[in-house]
């Protein structure tokens, strides 16, 4: 089991930056590939980056790339999300989770929102 919970999330203005934290309980989060997905009013939740356990691979959606860094510190517990270059459609709720793969996830933080303004 494991419990995520993020933090970092507030209102920033458009080109401004945002670190998101993800500290995660238990002794098995080394083993974990994390993401982070967001939800903006109105629409699906979509992924929007992922880490794998070791750290040494990472990978973006297309609308972020070039933007934010995904990384992790395994000793800590903890992922971050370095948001540069924010834009207003970067506006969400913005949530970690944890999985076996990168692409398959069975834990979720309680989310924590990003308003960027014009």
């Amino acid at each position: 089991q494991v419990q995520l919970v993020e933090s970092g999330g507030g209102l920033v203005q458009a080109g401004g930056s945002l670190r998101l934290s993800c500290a995660a309980s238990g002794r098995t989060f080394a083993s974990y590939a994390m993401g982070w997905f967001r939800q903006a009013p109105g629409k699906e939740r979509e992924f929007v980056s992922a880490i794998s356990w070791s750290g040494g691979s990472t990978t973006y959606a297309d609308s972020v790339k070039g933007r934010f860094i995904i990384f992790r510190d395994n000793a800590k517990n903890t992922v971050w999300l370095q948001m540069n270059s924010l834009k207003p459609e970067d506006t969400a709720v913005y949530y970690c989770a944890a999985g076996i793969g990168m692409a398959d996830y069975s834990y979720w933080g309680q989310g924590t929102q990003v308003t960027v303004s014009t």
